[in-house]
């Protein structure tokens, strides 16, 4: 299941905070610009369906360094399937486990993940980094045209919302 860290905030000055960001083991850093409203991954060209990534060998820890961002999140183990996590710049990291679709909304303007990932040693990141068309995969393209899910904000709040 995914889960929120939150920051920890070491050292006040005036007008500045400092925050420990660190995750324990992680051993690979991707930092993600967003140009604009980028949606990532895209829609699929010849359906405009929702597209996900899908990482097999890789757990994502991304914080949003600036602006916020908002994470569509997919898992056919969990309990609840579908859940959509709000970042907000400055908020909680969000972990997210291998082998969860997910795909992220931008605001509207530029946005800078930092991805803190958990890799397994000798994975290619090439093949690593999957995109997957909703279109091509019945039970995820039901799920995320019809079904109801929960949005979890990057504070303690938990509001029921509708797809």
């Amino acid at each position: 299941m995914f889960y929120l860290i939150p920051l920890i905030r070491f050292r006040d000055t005036p007008s500045v905070r400092f925050f420990d960001v660190t995750i324990p083991r992680s051993n690979a850093r991707d930092l993600v610009a967003h140009h604009g409203p980028a949606v990532s991954p895209p829609d699929a060209a010849n359906s405009g369906a929702w597209q996900f990534y899908l990482h097999p060998h890789q757990d994502d820890y991304l914080l949003a360094a600036s602006v916020g961002r908002t994470f569509y999140l997919v898992n056919f183990a969990w309990e609840q399937l579908f859940h959509t996590v709000r970042l907000e710049h400055g908020g909680d990291i969000l972990a997210i486990p291998r082998g969860t679709f997910h795909r992220s909304l931008p605001d509207p303007d530029a946005s800078v993940v930092l991805n803190q990932a958990i890799r397994d040693p000798g994975v290619c990141i090439d093949r690593e980094i999957r995109v997957y068309d909703s279109s091509n995969i019945p039970r995820l393209s039901q799920l995320t045209s019809k079904e109801l899910f929960a949005l979890h904000r990057s504070s303690p709040e938990v509001i029921a919302y509708a797809a």
